[in-house]
């Protein structure tokens, strides 16, 4: 395969790895820069010298336990919740779709959709902060009316891939629904 820049919707590098097991299956990894220790270490260096020139005019020592634990609590929970390293859509002919998050913290989350209940992919776009974007995402069928879509699933939300991965990911995928 060639090797091709993609990046998210601000211009962020992002490495997309494609894995073929099959003719029917396929997993593709969108993967984001790890976290930076030297913006961690800026944004930690501010909150705590804001502290400290609090801690200055009050001479309160409740104002620098504070913000060492409030700054500690937030790296431990944007890790655990908010940064996500990787999200891999691994496809199945015959099965179905599978959708992972794996987080810095190496917490991991996974979400099976069945192919019975796969109307198609598509590539959807949106309006978001002043700015189309376009995102892959799953439509479901609706079980009373086989026609009609009932819920809508988006693949790669944290990532936030441009068009140009998001292209390559959908023929692949396109390729593989077709035959079924």
């Amino acid at each position: 395969m060639e090797d091709e820049a993609y990046s998210d919707i601000y211009g962020k590098a992002l490495a997309l790895d494609c894995q073929s097991h099959s003719s029917i299956c396929r997993e593709f990894t969108v993967s984001s820069p790890k976290v930076s220790i030297g913006k961690v270490m800026v944004y930690t260096c501010c909150v705590w010298l804001l502290a400290y020139v609090v801690f200055f005019f009050t001479e309160n020592t409740a104002v620098l336990s504070s913000a060492i634990l409030i700054t500690l609590a937030g790296m431990m929970l944007h890790i655990h919740f908010v940064k996500v390293d990787h999200e891999s859509l691994l496809v199945i002919g015959s099965l179905g779709i599978q959708v992972s998050s794996s987080y810095a913290s190496g917490r991991e989350t996974t979400s099976f959709i069945e192919m019975t209940k796969i109307k198609d992919i598509v590539i959807n776009e949106a309006i978001y902060m002043n700015q189309i974007i376009y995102y892959l995402c799953v439509l479901l069928k609706d079980p009373t009316e086989p026609n009609a879509v009932s819920n809508v699933v988006p693949l790669f939300q944290s990532s936030k891939p441009r068009l140009n991965c998001l292209v390559k990911v959908y023929k692949s995928c396109q390729e593989i629904l077709s035959k079924c």
